[in-house]
């Protein structure tokens, strides 16, 4: 679809004035300066650096140079109109070893940056954690130790007692589907483990480290202090929706991918089936009593990450089951899910693979609607790596990425319409930047950064979406 079928085919269609404009950037892909300002290494340093784990070996130690150009960075989105810009700390900058005293260096960088934000009228929106876990505790084990997740919430009150009220919105964790399953279970990301019920140990903590975490950010600054958490939910239909074993597979999927997290979220006990389903690796008696009630914090948003869809049937052939789930070519990250299998999607795909599909981003709202009806939303990540080409002018004129844009905003204002309380949307990624185990290959951004100088160029998406948030109109 081009981009002017796309505008005609919804013409008109407006925003609140009220709903929130920005883009998001995570530490590790764009700040580099790995070694400097007291930084200690992460899960992904060390990772990164291991030959055959990322592509070309590319590692985030320089990234984009973030780290030293806040100051023009802030001033491009300030032209673009961005009413936010959510960003990651970086738990080894700021702790190095992951515990112990702050290091004064890395919560300056982040002050400054929150504070220059302010001054260009944009609000800070903190993750706490996007997936570059100290090293040093990943040596103690990691997200399988119990003890990270206290260690988590030490460093979320630091933060917290810093960057104060300044702070527009608290996300504790980013994605720990991904940091859960496909860093201990397919070795795929930093930590790069194949440890199934390592990952359900890792998947628990995560859930823990987020109800710790905003427990000790509240009790540093209030009650009301607002509270989210970011979560990649999988929309995954079957092959055959009249087969039963084909949506017994789905429902394996939605447990083990969705559930593990929404239900101890907003019901603080895990799934019956999912431990069911993963009996026969463990007893989960890692889960201590309590739990529950501490990872069950009211959210004042749920932060949804969307990319695209899969289908899936129960496997009954011979041979091992496909794995076309676009999570690489490791071990399966779908724990307790053995006899699952992906089929290829139809196209058309970005340069990631990934199948494009807004109408599942409105089904997967409306799903959140009809099962959390009270809790405002938040489109936290959406975007989308094409094979930019630079045109004469320099420029990047990216219809695929506008038209992919368009589409998916199209998708969630069709979900507002339909009672869905969808706050804001952030796109990914503001700019082009280290894709992890992709390394520099694929790009996301709505500014194109050339990594030989660290020019920052905005393509035709980025001048869409600074018209977008300037009109509210579609």
């Amino acid at each position: 679809m081009t981009t002017d079928t796309a505008a005609t085919a919804t013409q008109g269609r407006r925003f609140d004035p009220a709903f929130l404009w920005g883009s998001a950037t995570a530490a590790y892909q764009v700040e580099g300066a790995a070694t400097e300002g007291g930084r200690g290494p992460s899960i992904w340093d060390t990772f990164s650096h291991t030959p055959g784990k990322t592509l070309n070996g590319d590692t985030g130690d320089v990234a984009i140079d973030h780290y030293h150009r806040v100051g023009e960075d802030v001033a491009l989105m300030r032209s673009l109109g961005l009413g936010a810009y959510r960003f990651s700390i970086s738990w080894p900058r700021v702790q190095p070893g992951g515990s112990g005293p702050a290091n004064p260096e890395g919560l300056a960088f982040y002050s400054r940056l929150v504070d220059e934000l302010i001054a260009a009228g944009i609000a800070p929106v903190v993750t706490l954690y996007h997936w570059d876990l100290p090293a040093e505790l990943e040596e103690a084990g990691g997200w399988t130790n119990r003890a990270t997740a206290y260690a988590f919430a030490d460093y979320a009150r630091i933060v917290a007692a810093e960057l104060g009220d300044r702070v527009s919105l608290w996300t504790t964790l980013n994605e720990p589907w991904c940091a859960a399953f496909l860093g201990y279970a397919a070795g795929v990301h930093a930590p790069g483990r194949t440890e199934p019920v390592a990952a359900l140990q890792a998947a628990h903590h995560l859930n823990l480290a987020h109800g710790l975490a905003a427990r000790a950010i509240r009790d540093e600054l209030g009650s009301g202090t607002p509270i989210s958490i970011t979560l990649n939910l999988h929309v995954t239909r079957p092959v055959d929706p009249d087969s039963p074993a084909d949506v017994d597979a789905v429902r394996q999927l939605d447990a083990v991918g969705n559930r593990i997290w929404l239900d101890p979220l907003f019901h603080g006990t895990y799934p019956a089936d999912l431990l069911a389903d993963t009996a026969h690796l463990t007893d989960w008696s890692f889960v201590q009593p309590g739990d529950g009630e501490l990872i069950k914090v009211p959210l004042d948003s749920l932060g949804v990450n969307y990319y695209s869809t899969s289908r899936a049937r129960r496997h009954a052939g011979e041979g091992e089951p496909e794995r076309a789930d676009g999570h690489g070519e490791g071990a399966s990250p779908w724990v307790g899910a053995d006899t699952v299998e992906f089929l290829e999607m139809p196209g058309p795909f970005t340069a990631m693979g990934w199948n494009i599909d807004p109408d599942g981003l409105l089904e997967l709202l409306l799903r959140l609607r009809d099962e959390h009806p009270d809790t405002p939303l938040m489109i936290t990540e959406n975007g989308a790596a094409f094979d930019d080409e630079v045109g004469p002018d320099g420029v990047v004129h990216d219809a695929d990425r506008v038209s992919y844009l368009h589409g998916h905003l199209d998708a969630v204002a069709r979900a507002v319409e339909a009672g869905a309380d969808v706050r804001g949307y952030f796109v990914w990624s503001l700019f082009d930047n280290f894709e992890w185990a992709f390394g520099y290959d694929r790009r996301f951004g709505i500014v194109r950064v050339d990594y030989d100088t660290q020019a920052r160029t905005p393509k035709d998406s980025a001048r869409w979406y600074a018209d977008l948030i300037a009109t509210r109109t579609l």
